[in-house]
C-alpha cells in the first residue's frame, strides 16, 4: 500500500520512531547512502582531525555541525570549512575532491558490476546525485540510533523493524527491466514488473511518477529478498565495512 502524503523529514523519523515504540516487524528500505567511502583512503575526511572512525559516529559529526539547520537539513556540514573541501558542489568544488567521478564505497563498486550507475556521494551536483539525501538522512540515523538497527551497522534484531539501504533501480532490474530504463510511469509496466515478485496487481494510483512506483516495487521486492540468507551475507562484506561504509542490499 502506497501512503500517499507529503513528508517531510520529521514525518519520516516519527513514523520509524512509531514503528519502533510498537514493535512492529518491518525491513524498511532507504534510498540513499548511510555513509561515505572509507576504505579507499582510510577515512572519510582524509586530513580532517575530526574524521569519524565509524558510521554512528559520522552520523553524530553531521548532525552536530548542521544543528542550526531547520528541517533536518545538512547545509551547515557541507558549508564547514574542513568538510567543503572534500565535495562538488554547484559552483564550488573542494580541493579534496579527487575529480572524475569522485570517491566510492566498496559496495558502489559492487553496483556497477550488476551494471548499475552509482554516483558518489561526495557529489552534490545533479539530478542522479544522493549526497544530499544521504547528509540529511545521517541526521536520521542518529536520531534513531539505540532505537531502530541500520544493516550491517548494527546486528539484525529479533524483533521490530530493521533499516537496509536500497537501490531502487536494482529492483527494477531484478523484475526484469532491461539496462537503460529503471523507471516505471504506467500502471502495467508497473503491475509486470510486480508479478516478477509474486505481487498481484497494484491498487491504480492517482498519478504514476518514479518516486510512487519506485517506492511500490521496491517494497515488493523487499518482501521476497527478505528472506533470502546470500543478501544477508555478501561475499564482499567485511566487519570493518560493515561498520564503516554499511552495504546496500541485494548487492552480492
Amino acid at each position: 500500500m502506497l501512503i500517499d502524503r507529503p513528508w517531510s523529514r520529521a514525518d519520516i523519523l516519527a513514523f520509524l520512531e512509531d514503528l519502533a515504540d510498537s514493535g512492529t516487524r518491518a525491513l524498511v528500505g532507504l534510498d540513499l547512502s548511510p555513509a561515505f567511502p572509507f576504505a579507499d583512503t582510510g577515512a572519510y575526511f582524509p586530513g580532517w582531525s575530526e574524521s569519524p572512525a565509524d558510521g554512528p559516529a559520522l552520523w553524530a559529526l553531521v548532525d552536530r555541525l548542521s544543528a542550526a539547520d531547520p528541517h533536518l537539513a545538512a547545509t551547515s556540514f557541507v558549508q564547514h570549512a574542513e568538510a567543503r573541501r572534500h565535495f562538488r558542489q554547484m559552483g564550488d568544488c573542494g580541493d579534496l575532491f579527487p575529480g572524475g567521478r569522485g570517491r566510492f564505497r566498496v559496495c558502489e563498486v559492487g553496483q556497477e558490476a550488476m551494471a548499475l550507475s552509482p554516483y558518489s556521494c561526495f557529489n552534490l551536483v545533479g539530478a542522479s546525485q544522493v549526497g544530499k539525501s544521504s547528509l540529511t538522512g545521517m541526521r536520521v540515523l542518529h536520531r534513531l540510533r539505540g532505537r531502530v538497527g541500520l544493516w550491517p551497522f548494527d546486528p539484525l534484531p529479533e524483533t521490530g523493524p530493521v533499516l537496509v539501504e536500497i537501490y531502487t533501480s536494482l529492483a527494477a532490474r531484478l523484475a526484469g527491466m532491461r539496462k537503460g530504463i529503471s523507471k516505471i510511469r504506467d500502471a502495467e509496466t508497473l503491475d509486470t514488473m510486480l508479478a516478477a515478485f509474486g505481487s498481484a496487481p497494484h491498487a491504480p494510483l492517482p498519478r504514476y511518477d518514479d518516486h510512487a512506483t519506485d517506492a511500490i516495487l521496491s517494497a515488493a521486492w523487499l518482501r521476497v529478498a527478505a528472506g533470502q540468507p546470500d543478501l544477508w551475507t555478501p561475499a564482499g562484506l567485511t566487519p570493518e565495512l560493515a561498520r564503516t561504509e554499511g552495504w546496500t542490499f541485494g548487492v552480492l
